[in-house]
C-alpha cells in the first residue's frame, strides 16, 4: 500500500507540474466514504479559481496549499494514488490505472484541470482513502512498514515505551527515521531498490519463513497493528523488560491454574509418550489419557458397546428359542385336540381316514396261501 515514500513521490510530481497554476475546473465524486466531512459541491467551489502555491506533506498526508484557505488534503489509505495526465509516475500494485483506461478513471475521486490544460486526478479503487477540506496543517504517523524498518535499524523493540527510552536511544531513533526516509526517496519509492539488508523485504512472509541477514523475524500485535521485528537484536530495556517477564510468568501461572482446574496437569519430563489409564467409577466409561497429547482423552466406549451388543444378541437368541418351543407346544396341543375329535367321530361310525400302516400278521396271511390251498395244489401235482 502507499506509505510515506509513495506519498512524497506524488507530492514532488504535483510540485513540479502544478505549483503556480490556477485551477480552472474540478469534479468531486459523490462518495461520502472518501469525500469526508464536506459536500462534493462545496469542495469543487472551494478549489475553482484558486492558485496552487505549494504541495506539502506531513507523514502520509498530503495537501495543496492554495493562495487562500481552506486547503484540500489527501490521505492515501490502502490504494490511493495521484495521476497526472501524460506524466509517468510510480505505480502501486493495488492502485495502478492502465493508460488505455478512460480518463479520468472511473475510480477518480477528485479530478482537477489547470488553466494551461494540464489535468490530474486522485483515484482510489478500494475506497479507504480520505479527501478533506481543512484550514490548518496537522500531524500524522510515519506508516507501518517504515515504523518496522526504523525500529529494526535502531534496534528498538516495537513494545518499548517511548518515555522510558534513554536519551542516546532517542537520538538513534531520530537518526534512523531520517536515514530510512532518505534512502527510500533516493530510489523514488521503488521498493525493489531498497537496501537488501532491510527487514522490509521479508516482513510480508509467513511466520517461520521470514529472515533478515540470517536472523529470524517474529510478528506481534502492537496498538492493533502487526509489527515485524528481530527478537535477537530488538530487546526490551529496563522496566519494560521486567514487566514483560512478569507478564509471561503470570500468563504461565494462569495457564497452569486453568489446567489444574480442568484436571489436566502438564506432562512431566520423561512421561512423554506414556499413557495413563483412568478407570472411572460407578460404571462410567473407561478413558485413557495420553500424556504425550497433553491430556487428550480417548473413550473405550466402543468396546463396551460391542459387549452390550453381544449380550443383547444372546438375549434375542434365547427369546427366539423360547418362541420356537412355544410354537411347537402349540402345534402338539392342536394335534392332540384333532386326535380326540377323530376318536369321537370313530365311535359314532364315521369313516376314519386311511393309513399306510399294516399289521405284519395280516401282511403274512395276504402274501402266503392257506394250508388247504397248499394241499389242493399238492394233490393236483400228484395226478
Amino acid at each position: 500500500m502507499p506509505e510515506l515514500p509513495e506519498v512524497e513521490a506524488a507530492r514532488r510530481a504535483l510540485e513540479e507540474h502544478c505549483v503556480g497554476k490556477r485551477i480552472a475546473r474540478c469534479a468531486a465524486a459523490d462518495d461520502t466514504k472518501v469525500i469526508d466531512g464536506v459536500a462534493p459541491v462545496r469542495l469543487e467551489a472551494a478549489l475553482v479559481g484558486k492558485t496552487i502555491a505549494a504541495a506539502q506533506r506531513k507523514g502520509k498526508n498530503l495537501w495543496l496549499a492554495l493562495d487562500s484557505p481552506p486547503y484540500p488534503t489527501f490521505q492515501f489509505g490502502m490504494a490511493g494514488a495521484i495521476y497526472i495526465k501524460g506524466v509517468e509516475l510510480g505505480k502501486y500494485k493495488r492502485s495502478a490505472v492502465s493508460p488505455t483506461e478512460e480518463w479520468p478513471s472511473k475510480y477518480s475521486k477528485l479530478f482537477v484541470e489547470m488553466d494551461d490544460g494540464l489535468e490530474f486526478s486522485f483515484t482510489d479503487k478500494r475506497r479507504f482513502a480520505k479527501i478533506r477540506l481543512l484550514d490548518n496543517s496537522f500531524i500524522s504517523g510515519i506508516g507501518n512498514w517504515m515504523a518496522d524498518e526504523v525500529l529494526y535499524q535502531a534496534r528498538i523493540h516495537p513494545m518499548q515505551t517511548a518515555s522510558k527510552m534513554s536519551k542516546d536511544k532517542c537520538e538513534t531513533l531520530h537518526q534512523c527515521i531520517k536515514e530510512v526516509i532518505q534512502s527510500s526517496l533516493e530510489v523514488g519509492a521503488d521498493s525493489s531498490q531498497f537496501p537488501e539488508n532491510w527487514i522490509f523485504h521479508s516482513r510480508e512472509k509467513k511466520p517461520g519463513k521470514a529472515f533478515v541477514d540470517g536472523k529470524k523475524i517474529d510478528f506481534i500485535t502492537v496498538g492493533g497493528r502487526t509489527s515485524a521485528y528481530v527478537p535477537e537484536l530488538q530487546k526490551l530495556d529496563g522496566v519494560d523488560a521486567t514487566a514483560s517477564r512478569s507478564k509471561r510468568r503470570k500468563d504461565k501461572e494462569s495457564d497452569d491454574d486453568t489446567k489444574s482446574k480442568n484436571g489436566r496437569s502438564a506432562p512431566k519430563k520423561g512421561e512423554r509418550g506414556a499413557k495413563k489409564v483412568i478407570v472411572a467409577a460407578e460404571g462410567s466409561s473407561n478413558k485413557v489419557v495420553n500424556a504425550h497429547d497433553d491430556g487428550r482423552e480417548e473413550d473405550y466406549e466402543e468396546e463396551e458397546t460391542k459387549t452390550t451388543k453381544r449380550g443383547r444378541k444372546k438375549k434375542e437368541k434365547k427369546a427366539k428359542v423360547s418362541s420356537k418351543k412355544a410354537s411347537h407346544a402349540s402345534e402338539d396341543s392342536d394335534e392332540e385336540a384333532d386326535n380326540k375329535v377323530q376318536a369321537k367321530q370313530g365311535k359314532k361310525g364315521l369313516k376314519q381316514p386311511s393309513t399306510d400302516y399294516e399289521d405284519p400278521a395280516k401282511q403274512s396271511s395276504r402274501c402266503w396261501p392257506s394250508k388247504e390251498a397248499r394241499e389242493e395244489s399238492t394233490a393236483d401235482l400228484s395226478l
